[in-house]
C-alpha cells in the first residue's frame, strides 16, 4: 500500500510508509495547535490525527471567549491511504513549509464556525523527552513530541461574530506527536485492575520578550516523576531568522518542579508555579495566574461522543457549544483543560502562555484519594 511520501527517502522500516512499525492498535500521528490573544480576549484550538490501524482520521476546531461560551466543530472520516491528505469534510490542514508555516481552513458549515488561519513559526523545532508510560507490564503510551512557538494571522468566524487574527496580537504553540497512546473506544475483557487508574499531566509553554520557556510533567499517583523536563529557547522575529529545523540553542534544565493551588472542590488550577532548575543549582521560579479557560473536550479529548479515534462512519460532522463556567468541573470529560496564564518570574520578567493540566484518580501531592474527588477548601 503506497502513498506519495514513499517517493521520498524517509523510510525507517522495509515497509511502505502506510505500514506503522508497531502492531499496536493505538498507534497515532497527530498535529495540534493553540492560538490566543495577548489580552486573553480569545483562545482557539486545532487538532487533527490519523490512526492507521483503526482506519480513522479525525479533527476538531474550537474557540472560547471571556464570556465563557465555547464553540466546537468535530469531523471524522475513514482514513485515506494518502497521508498527505489532511482533510475531513470542510476542515483541512495544509503544510505550506515544513517546520515553518501551516494553514488551517474550516469552510462554512452548520456549526457556525469557520476560519482561514496561517501559523508562522518563531522558534526552531524543540523535541520533548520521549514519553513512555506503563500500566502494570503493558506499555500504554510511547510517543515522541516536538513543539514550535509562533504567531497566527487570518480570521475566525463564530456565531457571535468575526475575530480578526493579527500576527502582532495572536500567539500560539504547535504540537506534533506520534507513537502509541490510549485512543478510541476502551478495550473490554480480561482481568480487572487491582489498583485505580491515575494520571497527572502538566504542560506549560510560555512566551517571554525574547525567548520561550517550557516545562512538561508526568507524575504517578504518589507524585513521583515519570517525565520531568524544562527548557528555554530563543524566540526569533520571523521565520527567515530561524537558522534550521533545530538550532541547537535550546537550554535543557537539570530538572523542573511544579506547585498547583486548586479551586476548592475541583481539580482546576487557580494558581501555579514552576521551578526551572539549572545544572548549577540556579532556580528560576515562574508564577502562573489563569485568566481564560478552554475545555479540551472541544478538541475531542475524553469527549463521550466525539472522542479521538472513535469510529463515526465514512464521514461524520458534528458541533456543539457550552458555557465553560457552568460545567461540572469533576465530570471525567471536563478534567482536561488549558488556561491562558499571565506569568512572572523571580527576576521580574513578565510573560504569557498556557497551563495545560489533567489529573485523574488518586494523586498524593494534591490530597486526591479517589477517582474524582476535588481539592479541599
Amino acid at each position: 500500500m503506497l502513498n506519495r511520501l514513499d517517493d521520498f527517502p524517509i523510510h525507517q522500516t522495509p515497509e511502505p510508509i502506510a505500514h506503522p512499525a508497531t502492531s499496536d492498535r493505538n498507534v497515532y500521528d497527530r498535529t495540534w495547535f493553540n492560538g490566543y490573544a495577548k489580552d486573553a480576549s480569545y483562545y482557539f484550538g486545532v487538532g487533527m490525527a490519523i490512526y492507521p490501524y483503526r482506519g480513522i482520521l479525525d479533527g476538531a476546531f474550537s474557540v472560547v471567549k471571556p464570556d465563557g461560551r465555547q464553540y466546537c466543530f468535530y469531523g471524522s472520516r475513514r482514513a485515506p491511504t494518502e497521508r498527505t491528505d489532511m482533510s475531513v469534510g470542510p476542515f483541512r490542514l495544509e503544510v505550506l513549509e515544513p517546520m515553518r508555516r501551516t494553514r488551517v481552513v474550516l469552510e462554512p458549515n452548520e456549526s457556525g464556525l469557520s476560519c482561514d488561519l496561517v501559523f508562522s513559526a518563531r522558534t526552531a523545532s524543540l523535541q520533548e523527552a520521549r514519553q513512555t508510560l506503563w500500566s502494570g507490564t503493558r506499555r500504554v503510551m510511547d510517543s515522541t513530541r516536538f513543539d514550535q512557538f509562533g504567531r497566527w494571522s487570518g480570521w475566525v468566524e463564530t456565531p457571535e461574530g468575526r475575530i480578526e487574527v493579527d500576527a502582532e496580537v495572536c500567539l500560539g504553540t504547535k504540537d506534533r506527536s506520534w507513537g502509541v497512546r490510549n485512543v478510541g473506544e476502551p478495550e473490554t475483557g480480561g482481568a480487572p485492575r487491582t489498583t485505580p487508574p491515575s494520571a497527572f499531566f502538566l504542560w506549560t509553554p510560555l512566551f517571554w520578550d525574547d525567548h520561550i520557556s517550557h516545562a512538561i510533567f508526568f507524575d504517578d499517583a504518589e507524585g513521583r516523576p515519570l517525565v520531568r523536563e524544562g527548557f528555554t529557547a530563543p524566540l526569533y522575529d520571523s521565520e527567515a531568522d530561524i537558522p534550521g529545523v533545530e538550532d541547537g540553542r535550546d537550554h535543557r534544565m537539570a530538572t523542573a518542579r511544579h506547585r498547583i493551588d486548586y479551586h476548592p472542590g475541583t481539580r482546576l488550577a487557580r494558581y501555579g508555579e514552576v521551578d526551572l532548575v539549572d545544572h548549577d543549582g540556579t532556580v528560576r521560579t515562574i508564577s502562573m495566574e489563569p485568566v481564560l479557560k478552554f475545555q479540551m473536550k472541544g478538541l475531542g479529548y475524553s469527549h463521550p461522543e466525539w472522542g479521538q479515534g472513535m469510529w463515526k462512519g465514512e464521514l461524520a460532522i458534528g458541533h456543539e457549544s457550552f458555557d465553560v463556567r457552568q460545567l461540572d468541573p469533576l465530570a471525567p470529560s471536563h478534567l482536561h483543560t488549558q488556561q491562558i496564564v499571565l506569568t512572572r518570574d523571580n527576576e521580574g520578567r513578565n510573560g504569557i502562555g498556557v497551563l495545560e493540566q489533567v489529573c485523574i484518580g488518586p494523586y498524593a501531592p494534591a490530597g486526591f484519594t479517589q477517582m474524582l474527588d476535588g481539592a479541599k477548601g
